[in-house]
């Protein structure tokens, strides 16, 4: 079964540092590309980074882009986003999610709530 846990969400304040983690169990992570979302209260889910399997980032939304980066350790079956200068409005939900590209089948994690404060 194929599970995606993320963590590192809570409060924050406005100006710091959000770093968030993915667990995947239950696949060849490796062959996978991992992407993470955002889905503000009463908005659509926003796509802001994703990266290769081979570890290639790219597709930042131009609301992160600049003061985000992401990652992965595939020895770990984790991926990593990390977002500087948080700003209040960087409040919503973050999904980690998980695609094969051989398929297209998508897995998404539950999700975790971010909540920037000033």
């Amino acid at each position: 079964q194929v599970q995606l846990v993320e963590s590192g969400g809570g409060v924050v304040q406005a100006g710091g540092t959000l770093r968030l983690s993915c667990r995947v169990s239950g696949t060849s992570f490796n062959t996978m590309a991992m992407g993470w979302y955002r889905q503000p209260a009463g908005k659509q889910r926003e796509l802001l980074a994703v990266i290769t399997s081979g570890g290639t980032a790219g597709r930042y939304a131009d609301s992160v882009k600049g003061r985000c980066a992401i990652s992965r350790d595939n020895a770990a079956n984790m991926a990593y986003f990390q977002l500087d200068d948080l700003k209040l409005e960087d409040t919503a939900t973050y999904y980690c999610n998980m695609e094969n590209p051989r398929t297209g089948v998508a897995y998404w994690g539950q999700g975790t709530q971010v909540i920037v404060s000033s």
